[in-house]
């Protein structure tokens, strides 16, 4: 809990003091190592404005490809051996989220500037986000330890499937303390939670946001989430 409070704090303190007002890339590059479920959220709304900016929908590919790279920061903290497994796929992911964010940009249309900035999200530090965060990540330890006992591999991997539509840092904590059915079925869990996770932005970019303005991001979003479960497929070879 305290890695990842700090981790989220010091790209909350980013983006609220050190952020130029109206840099929307900029503001998704720290949203996402904050909460790239929230970020997109949050852009997927100013793309109904009237004259959105052409930064918005690259801004919702970008955070979600500095969400890898959050994960491999947290999971690396916790469990070294976990954190090279998953080192190749992570840097990887994010690269392809990087590339496709710079594809969205450049085929976007409107300009290339945001007029109002991107706004910071909530203390991550507050009582009561923290302790909700506590329960649920006790909980989905309590699970995680569950499926693991009684249903091994297959059923940790349905149980990453569901919690990617969730808050998937609690997932991946209390798979980062203990690989107990070994590491390869713990980092496969961890890139099966990343893929339905991004289903879950896209789903969210389609519903919030202007649907003509979001086909590239929800497609790149689906392609990483292909890339996650491809990942998993090479990872079994």
């Amino acid at each position: 809990m305290i890695a990842v409070s700090a981790l989220s704090y010091c790209s909350y303190v980013l983006t609220r003091y050190v952020r130029p007002t109206g840099a929307t890339l900029l503001g998704a590059l720290l949203g996402g190592l904050y909460s790239s479920t929230a970020t997109t959220v949050v852009l997927a709304r100013r793309s109904r404005d009237i004259t959105p900016d052409a930064d918005v929908p690259a801004g919702i590919v970008l955070a979600t490809a500095f969400m890898y790279l959050r994960l491999l920061a947290i999971v690396s903290v916790f469990d070294a051996s976990l954190g090279r497994m998953l080192a190749i796929p992570l840097v990887a992911l994010f690269c392809a989220g990087a590339a496709a964010s710079a594809v969205v940009y450049r085929l976007s249309a409107g300009p290339h500037a945001s007029t109002t900035p991107l706004g910071a999200p909530e203390n991550p530090l507050q009582l009561g986000a923290a302790m909700v965060f506590a329960l649920l990540f006790a909980a989905v330890t309590l699970a995680t330890a569950f499926v693991r006992v009684h249903f091994g591999r297959y059923g940790l991997d349905a149980l990453a499937a569901i919690v990617g539509f969730t808050d998937i840092d609690p997932f991946v904590l209390s798979l980062a303390q203990g690989s107990g059915n070994g590491v390869l079925v713990a980092a496969q869990a961890i890139l099966v939670a990343t893929a339905s996770n991004n289903v879950l932005k896209a789903l969210y970019a389609f519903v919030f946001g202007a649907r003509r303005r979001m086909i590239q991001p929800i497609l790149a979003l689906l392609a990483l989430a292909a890339c996650s479960i491809g990942a998993v497929v090479l990872m079994n070879r």
